[in-house]
């Protein structure tokens, strides 16, 4: 008799185990300030990011990417040249984040580490075509000048893959100390 009821209840007890599990793998959580783009191994990446909350999806079918959607800071350093040919190295601190809406097209053309693909290179770029027009001691007197082209470029080049700043800034370097004198 007890041993019946002990058989009745590891049944019951893997039963509840396994319900668990499933129902486990069906849910997942997007945490606030996130979203997540859903990848459906036969639909391929779906068009509408999910918002906060939990959701639902298709255990080994659907697979949530979570992307942060808050303001993230980024230090890119670069090595450019001014227009009297002097080596300037600059830092362009970033405030960055991905637009929501974007994020499928964020994900299938960069992937999940968009960030370290991409801002370098628009920072390098955005860098060397601004830099290069000013001589080094313009660029501590028109600092101002040099930070807003620089602001401007590369936002509309960030815009482009779907990635919104919300602050830039030039970090002055140690070598402008040299030029100053």
């Amino acid at each position: 008799m007890s041993s019946r009821f002990f058989n009745r209840v590891a049944t019951l007890g893997f039963g509840i185990a396994l319900t668990g599990g499933v129902v486990n793998s069906t849910l997942y959580t997007v945490p606030g300030g996130h979203r997540a783009v859903i990848f459906d191994r036969f639909r391929g990446v779906l068009g509408t990011p999910s918002g906060e909350g939990t959701h639902f999806l298709i255990p080994w079918v659907q697979r949530a990417i979570i992307y942060d959607c808050r303001s993230t800071p980024r230090n890119v350093p670069v090595e450019t040249g001014s227009k009297d040919l002097q080596t300037i190295a600059i830092t362009l601190r970033i405030l960055f984040r991905p637009k929501p809406e974007g994020l499928p097209i964020l994900y299938q053309n960069l992937g999940e580490d968009y960030a370290e693909r991409l801002l370098p290179s628009i920072s390098t770029e955005t860098l060397k075509a601004v830099v290069a027009r000013f001589d080094a001691s313009e660029l501590i007197t028109q600092r101002e000048i040099v930070s807003q082209q620089v602001s401007k470029l590369f936002r509309e080049r960030a815009e482009k893959f779907g990635i919104m700043t919300d602050d830039i800034s030039l970090v002055k370097p140690n070598n402008w100390l040299a030029v100053e004198a």
